[in-house]
C-alpha cells in the first residue's frame, strides 16, 4: 500500500487528462480565424482611400489656386491697373473662394515697368487622412507677371499732305500723336525705346546729316530726298553703300505773276518744291525726349502730294539693321543728332528683346510723285543769270549762238553781263541751281517763252523735263515694301484718317492684321493712338 504525503501539489490524474483534451480541442478549432486580419486589412484600405481622396482636393484647390493667381498678377502688374497689387490679388482670390490663401505679393515697379509676384505657401486641411494619423497637407503655387515695353523701336510715318488742312485733321493729328508720345514715354525705360518721326507728302526729306550718311548720286545743294527704284520696295533693307539718286530740287507747279513779284523781290529757291527742304518737314532718326518729339510734332505743316510708298520704304528702312552705321555715326562725336543710348540701333531682327513698330496715317491715296529725267539733272542749263540786274539770259543756236537777255529783250553774242562795259557777271546755272530757282511753269512761260513758240517752250522746259509715278504704281508699292517690313516682324499698324476707299484698301493690306487697321474720323484719331500705345504694351507672364 502506498502511501502520499497530505503536503503534495500534484493535480489529481483526470484533471490533467481534461486539460490536456481541452488544449487538443483548442488547437483544432479554426472557427475566426480571418476576422482579425479583415479588420487590420480595412483599416489600412480606408487610410490609403483618405489620402488619395485628400490628395485629389488638394490637387483640385491647387489647380484652381494656381489658375486664379496667374489671372491676379497679369491684372495686377497692368500698368494701367491704379488700383494696388495686393487689392487687386486678394479681391480675385475672395471671388474665388479662396480668400484664406491670401498672402502678400512682391511688388516691384518703376518707370515704364511693373512686377508683381504672389506666393501661396499654406497648409490644406484634411480630412480622412486624419483617420489613419495623418495631419493636413501643403499646397504651394507661386506666379510673377511683369509689364514692361523694353527694347522698342517705333516709326511714327505722317501724312502732311496738303489735304490735312481740311477738317482741322492736322490739329487733331497733331494733338493725338503727342499724346501717344506721352503716354510711351510714361511707361518706357528711359533709354529703352526709340522714336522716328518720318513726315511724308509728295517726298520725304532728310535732315543733312542723316543724308549724308547714304551713297547718293546727283545731289544738289537745296534739299535732301532720293527716287527709289521699284525693286527697292520689296525690300526692307537700305544699305548706306548702296547707290541711290538723289532728288532734284524743283516744282512743277506756280508761275503766277505773285510768284515773280517774290521772285524778284526775295531771289528765295522755288516755292512747294517737290522735296521739301525745310526743318519741319525732315524725318527726326530716333529720339527719345518727349518734349523734343512733340516739338517737331506740334510744328508739322501740311502741304504737297501724297506718296506713301516713300513715307512707308523710310519708316520701314529705319528700323532695318542695315540703319545701324548711319545711326551710329549720329549718335558719337562732338555733333550728336541722336541719344547715345541708341548707337547700337536698329537692333537686329533676332533680338527678342526688341520689339518693331511702324505707325503708318494717311488721310488720303497715293498721287502723283514728280522726279526730273535723266538728261536735265547733270551738266549747265544754258540759261545764264546776272545778279546785279537779276535777270537772264538764253542761248539759241538757231540764231547764230546768240544770246536773249530778258532784261531788255534783246540779242547778243555773249550773255548780258560778260562784256567790260556791262554791269554785273552773267553765270551758266546748272541744272540744279536753274530749277531751284525757277518753277518749271515759270521758266517755260517767262523766260523762254519770250522768243520761243509757246507750245515749243512748254515742251522742252516742262513736259520734257519731268516724269511721274501715278497711283497703281505707288499702290503697288506701298504693297511691296509692307509685305517685305511684316515678314522681317515689323507690326504694322495703320491709320486711315477720313481717307477714301482707295487709300482705305491699301492700308488694310499693309496692316499686320484687320485687328491693326483704324478707320477714324475727326477725333476718333485720338482712340486710335490711344488704342495702338496700349497694344504696343509687352505684358509676358514669366513663371
Amino acid at each position: 500500500m502506498t502511501l502520499r504525503s497530505k503536503t503534495t501539489t500534484a493535480l489529481p490524474y483526470n484533471v490533467l487528462q481534461k486539460g490536456a483534451a481541452h488544449l487538443r480541442a483548442f488547437r483544432q478549432d479554426e472557427s475566426g480565424v480571418m476576422a482579425y486580419p479583415t479588420v487590420a486589412f480595412f483599416l489600412s484600405m480606408l487610410a490609403v482611400g483618405g489620402i488619395g481622396v485628400d490628395l485629389m482636393r488638394m490637387e483640385r484647390d491647387r489647380t484652381i489656386l494656381q489658375y486664379t493667381l496667374d489671372r491676379a498678377v497679369l491684372a495686377a502688374a497692368d500698368l494701367d491697373q491704379t488700383l494696388a497689387p495686393a487689392i487687386v490679388v486678394k479681391d480675385y482670390l475672395n471671388k474665388a473662394g479662396l480668400g484664406d490663401y491670401y498672402q502678400d505679393p512682391i511688388v516691384e515697379s518703376g518707370l515704364g515697368y511693373k512686377r508683381v509676384q504672389a506666393t501661396i505657401d499654406q497648409t490644406f486641411e484634411a480630412h480622412l487622412l486624419k483617420f489613419s494619423g495623418g495631419g493636413d497637407l501643403p499646397v504651394y503655387a507661386t506666379s510673377k507677371a511683369e509689364e514692361s515695353i523694353d527694347g522698342l523701336e517705333i516709326s511714327l510715318v505722317l501724312d502732311v499732305s496738303g489735304s490735312m488742312n481740311s477738317n482741322s485733321r492736322l490739329t487733331n493729328l497733331k494733338s493725338a500723336a503727342k499724346d501717344f508720345i506721352d503716354t510711351m514715354v510714361a511707361n518706357t525705360t528711359d533709354g529703352k525705346m526709340s522714336v522716328s518721326i518720318v513726315p511724308y507728302a509728295t517726298q520725304v526729306s532728310l535732315p543733312d546729316d542723316l543724308f549724308g550718311e547714304y551713297t547718293t548720286t546727283g545731289g544738289n545743294d537745296y534739299s535732301n530726298c532720293v527716287n527709289f527704284e521699284g525693286s527697292q520696295f520689296s525690300s526692307a533693307s537700305l544699305p548706306t553703300s548702296q547707290s541711290l539718286e538723289a532728288s532734284m530740287h524743283f516744282t512743277p507747279w506756280g508761275y503766277s505773276n505773285r510768284d515773280m513779284r517774290t521772285y524778284y523781290s526775295t531771289q528765295n529757291l522755288v516755292r512747294s518744291p517737290v522735296c521739301d527742304d525745310r526743318d519741319s518737314r525732315q524725318i527726326l532718326p530716333f529720339q527719345k525726349d518727349a518734349t523734343k518729339l512733340k516739338t517737331f510734332i506740334q510744328n508739322l505743316s501740311a502741304g504737297g502730294n501724297t506718296s506713301i510708298d516713300i513715307g512707308m520704304k523710310w519708316g520701314t528702312s529705319l528700323l532695318d539693321p542695315t540703319a545701324r552705321p548711319a545711326i551710329h555715326a549720329l549718335s558719337t562725336g562732338f555733333e550728336t543728332s541722336v541719344p547715345a543710348d541708341f548707337t547700337e540701333r536698329p537692333a537686329d531682327y533676332t533680338d527678342s528683346d526688341t520689339l518693331k513698330i511702324i505707325v503708318l496715317m494717311t488721310d488720303g491715296q497715293n498721287t502723283s510723285q514728280y522726279y526730273v529725267e535723266d538728261e536735265y539733272r547733270d551738266g549747265f542749263s544754258g540759261v545764264w543769270y546776272n545778279s546785279h540786274y537779276k535777270s537772264y539770259s538764253t542761248y539759241d543756236s538757231r540764231y547764230g549762238g546768240r544770246y536773249f537777255f530778258h532784261y531788255n529783250n534783246s540779242w547778243y553774242d555773249h550773255p548780258y553781263g560778260n562784256e567790260g562795259s556791262e554791269s554785273g557777271t552773267a553765270v551758266n546755272l546748272t541744272y540744279a541751281e536753274l530749277f531751284a530757282r525757277t518753277s518749271l511753269k515759270y521758266l517755260y512761260r517767262y523766260i523762254y517763252d519770250e522768243w520761243m513758240d509757246f507750245y515749243d517752250a512748254r515742251n522742252k522746259w516742262y513736259y520734257d523735263v519731268f516724269g511721274s509715278y501715278g497711283n497703281s504704281t505707288k499702290n503697288a508699292r506701298t504693297r511691296s515694301i509692307c509685305t517685305a517690313a511684316k515678314a522681317k516682324g515689323v507690326i504694322v499698324y495703320t491709320i486711315g484718317f477720313e481717307a477714301p476707299s482707295n487709300g482705305v484698301a491699301v492700308l488694310r493690306d499693309c496692316a499686320s492684321s484687320d485687328a491693326h487697321y483704324f478707320d477714324v474720323d475727326g477725333l476718333e484719331i485720338n482712340d486710335a493712338f490711344a488704342s495702338i500705345a496700349t497694344s504696343i504694351r509687352q505684358l509676358r507672364l514669366t513663371q
